[in-house]
């Protein structure tokens, strides 16, 4: 593989391949798999991304909004593409480019009713998200003759499905409360279909549901993270490869003398004679400032080399004292050999909040 001569993000296909086939083979064959590719794909390319999994045979796609669906649509993607967190200002352009909403709210179910009504619509595919214990969106289980009330009169809009989203999947401390989550999914699925005279299809499972509860698959499973190569546990991290490597390059190297320091402010101070490297990227491409000082450190030549000072906007400077290498080597921030998971918690953040901040002005390279 050739040396990386800027900073860019990699993109590896294979990888996310593999990653794929893994999660579908601990699915029953008439399994649904739904794709999360919101936030640019977790922060890798959604076009590129997106593409690849229609091609390995993803049945449904989602994103956060509208925007990041019709750029689905705008790169080709033919699959269902469900919208998690619809906006009334958005519902026209849902229609126009054949999306399909997640209904969330009785605000949000009588404005979409309306505009398909506007469209001329009949039986537009829809999805009721119920809150089960995520208390972030959602109906609640009162809600539910309320919902069926309205569906049965509509005929604009048809419920294609039922979903909720679990909150603590991972965690294996909290199993009863998942446990009682996937109950109460259930309860509200069976008496909704009784009041609808009809079953629409039914999910629930996110990445850590998928390994942790395979008995709660239903119809169809989400996942995002571990399509990018992480798995919320280290098992599971062993068994996935990540998608996004990100290398940057060395632009210059300095020799300090004791007592010399580095970086705004001060932060960095020599005690005695080091040699830093300063890379070309910085907290305004996705590298916060609270990997500085010391925190974290990134690979060079396979060698460790903690960040040092205070991360700038477009640079970081590391200790390479010891390390043989020179202006324009290769540098590794993280990717198959140092886990964006690793460098995260560093930072006392998590792989998801890394690898989605990653800038786009950062460029991407697929390399298989």
């Amino acid at each position: 593989m050739a040396k990386v001569r800027e900073t860019v993000l990699q993109l590896d296909l294979k990888a996310l391949a593999h990653n794929y086939h893994y999660l579908r083979a601990k699915l029953r064959p008439g399994t649904k798999f739904l794709c999360v590719v919101k936030a640019f794909a977790y922060g890798s390319d959604t076009q590129i991304i997106a593409q690849e999994l229609e091609k390995l045979g993803a049945d449904y796609f989602a994103v956060a909004y509208t925007n990041e669906g019709v750029a689905l649509r705008d790169a080709g993607i033919t699959k269902p593409i469900l919208v998690l967190h619809p906006q009334e200002v958005s519902f026209d352009t849902i229609i126009e480019r054949c999306l399909e909403p997640s209904i969330y709210a009785k605000h949000i179910l009588d404005g979409f009713i309306k505009t398909a009504k506007k469209h001329g619509q009949k039986d537009y595919p829809a999805h009721l998200k119920f809150n089960t214990g995520l208390n972030r969106l959602g109906f609640q289980y009162e809600d539910i003759t309320h919902i069926a009330t309205v569906m049965k009169k509509a005929t604009a809009i048809k419920a294609l499905s039922v979903f909720s989203h679990l909150a603590a999947s991972e965690d294996h401390s909290e199993r009863e409360f998942t446990a009682n989550q996937i109950s109460r999914f259930h309860t509200i699925t069976e008496e909704l279909d009784k009041l609808l005279s009809y079953r629409p299809f039914r999910h629930l499972l996110n990445t850590s549901g998928i390994m942790n509860y395979p008995e709660a698959q239903y119809d169809m499973v989400r996942s995002g993270i571990a399509l990018y190569g992480y798995g919320n546990e280290t098992k599971f991290d062993k068994q996935l490869k990540p998608v996004a490597n990100l290398k940057t390059i060395i632009s210059q190297i300095h020799h300090l003398k004791p007592n010399e320091t580095v970086g705004y402010n001060r932060g960095f101070s020599s005690e005695h004679p080091k040699v830093t490297a300063t890379l070309p990227l910085g907290h305004a491409d996705g590298i916060g400032r609270h990997y500085g000082n010391g925190k974290t450190f990134v690979s060079v030549h396979g060698k460790k080399a903690p960040i040092i000072g205070n991360v700038c906007m477009d640079m970081i400077m590391i200790d390479v004292t010891g390390i043989d290498c020179v202006e324009g080597d290769e540098v590794l921030i993280f990717g198959k050999e140092l886990s964006a998971q690793e460098f995260a918690e560093t930072g006392n953040t998590i792989s998801y909040e890394l690898l989605t901040g990653i800038s786009q002005r950062v460029k991407r390279m697929v390399i298989s």
